[in-house]
């Protein structure tokens, strides 16, 4: 554990705070795993110890500035001598007791606005357990602190044993010690001044996401940060992050530095796709085999290009490449599909990575299932610009054959490979894939209400892919909408010769409703 030991004399004077910590307060430090770990000076002085981070990632997220700055306490300080106090509300106060608290290097708690008093015999407090004075009053006791600086009006506490000082001269400044430099705090929002204090006066690195940024993983700003940061551990700062379904895979991802195509980690709705549909060699399943790779690359920005005026977001080329095809013989394996080699996938891979482009596979499995087929190109998956597609309607039963049926797949197959999908990015520590579901007809997903959306390392997308006329086309789009899994996202496929008539990228955009987050072409 890095230590900081420091001694503060001040004059003695009686400290009286509107706060007790109560036996209900107590029970909830200990529940959550916060007990005192202070030490002491040889002359018996509390000790200033900066807190071991316990797991690679913390995160600070309560409701209130009050709890949050109680949190990052807990979080980087295991005990001090010293902490300094403001009140909740007072900017200038806080501005004035950040500049304090980081030159002293101790904490920096709120006294919550308009708390009613308390006193040590006044028995259990009634303030709530996580944003009332009891709180602070606790915290104070864990810290095992000696002396209060308090700047601005804080109210009266009952404190026994506690000093107050309420000039930063008669704080003596601690000696210079070692920086808890092994900890990057990220701070969304500006009102976690107090918080913010704590994690510079421990020594963490500290990095604020840019304005009106709350999401980690959707700044290109921080992602970078990150990945440039030395820190090995992550103090996550500020109330939105309360709600990350996972917190630890989200730092991962951002640490590692890649970003997807057009900058961050986040897919929709901070962009738009237009994507190539083929197999590599062949112009007969898509337009994407119609010439060779670079060719292929620069077709896939042109035709993305041709979006840009009528498209209200960034729009980004990708390639949609069949490695497993559906076929009219069994094979050797009998699965009535044909496996593309990964050698013959990865210069697809590699062109569009250059040239900022998103890559879909695309599995057509015939009689054999889709996740034994995605395991094979797990290699490919790994990167950070390789998505999946699953196409339901090449999945066909043990006495089906392709063309002569039109396939589906249970909830429960996709539900299979969107969990091992995820699990891959999440261990890996890779940004978000797009996991692309095809659909035409409402049973090629059979209980599609079943279909798991949850996961946040992936962006699950249903693209509507049938061709023909347009009104038919309009149709199926609508149905499909109709009791669609909450939270996914939409692609539509344009086919250069069946679709009566092609629609132009302004007649896309403006006649498909809601408009498509993917646009493909065939």
């Amino acid at each position: 554990m890095l230590s900081r030991t420091r001694r503060s004399r001040v004059p003695s004077r009686p400290f009286r705070l509107t706060v007790a910590a109560s036996l209900a307060t107590v029970a909830l430090l200990a529940a959550t795993g916060c007990t005192s770990t202070s030490t002491d000076d040889a002359d018996g002085r509390t000790a200033l110890v900066t807190h071991q981070q316990e797991a690679p990632v913390t995160v600070v997220g309560g409701a209130t500035a009050p709890e949050r700055a109680v949190e990052a306490s807990r979080a980087l300080f295991a005990s001090s001598p010293v902490a300094v106090l403001a009140a909740d509300g007072d900017a200038a106060g806080q501005a004035e007791a950040a500049h304090e608290a980081e030159r002293l290097g101790v904490p920096l708690l709120l006294a919550p606005a308009g708390a009613p008093a308390a006193s040590p015999s006044a028995g259990p407090s009634s303030d709530s357990p996580s944003t009332g004075p009891s709180v602070l009053a606790a915290e104070l006791d864990r810290l095992d602190v000696e002396t209060v600086l308090a700047v601005g009006d804080v109210g009266t506490i009952d404190g026994a044993g506690v000093e107050i000082a309420t000039r930063a001269s008669s704080v003596d400044v601690p000696d210079p010690a070692t920086p808890l430099d092994d900890v990057l705090a990220v701070v969304a929002g500006a009102e976690d001044v107090a918080a913010t204090a704590t994690a510079r006066a421990a020594g963490a690195e500290v990095q604020a996401l840019p304005e009106g940024v709350v999401d980690l993983q959707a700044s290109g700003e921080a992602i970078d940060a990150l990945h440039a940061s030395t820190t090995t551990d992550t103090v996550l700062i500020g109330s939105s992050f309360s709600t990350v379904r996972d917190a630890a895979w989200s730092v991962a991802a951002a640490r590692s530095g890649a970003q997807l195509p057009g900058g961050g980690q986040r897919f929709f709705p901070d962009r738009r796709f237009v994507a190539l549909y083929g197999a590599p060699g062949t112009g007969a399943l898509g337009v994407l085999g119609e010439q060779d790779v670079a060719a292929t690359v620069q077709r896939a920005a042109d035709v993305a290009a041709s979006y840009d005026a009528a498209s209200d977001r960034p729009v980004v080329p990708m390639l949609e490449v069949i490695a497993t095809v559906a076929a009219g013989a069994a094979g050797d394996d009998g699965d009535y599909s044909n496996e593309l080699s990964v050698e013959s996938i990865e210069p697809y891979v590699d062109a569009a990575a250059a040239a900022g482009q998103y890559v879909v596979i695309d599995l057509q499995p015939g009689r054999a299932d889709f996740l034994s087929q995605a395991k094979r190109y797990e290699s490919l998956l790994s990167r950070p610009n390789v998505g999946l597609a699953l196409d339901p309607e090449w999945r066909l039963e043990a006495d089906q054959v392709p063309l002569r049926q039109i396939g589906g797949v249970e909830a429960g197959e996709v539900n299979a490979v969107s969990t091992w999908l995820a699990d891959l990015v999440a261990s890996k520590g890779l940004p978000p894939k797009m996991f692309v579901l095809h659909q035409f007809r409402l049973d090629m997903l059979r209980d599609r209400a079943s279909i798991d959306t949850s996961r946040p390392e992936l962006a699950t997308l249903i693209h509507a892919d049938g061709q023909g006329s347009q009104p038919d086309k309009q149709a199926t789009w609508r149905a499909l909408h109709d009791g669609a899994p909450a939270g996914v996202a939409w692609g539509w496929k344009n086919f250069y010769d069946e679709d009566v008539p092609v629609l132009s990228p302004e007649q896309t955009m403006a006649d498909v409703s809601p408009t498509p987050d993917l646009v493909t072409y065939q």
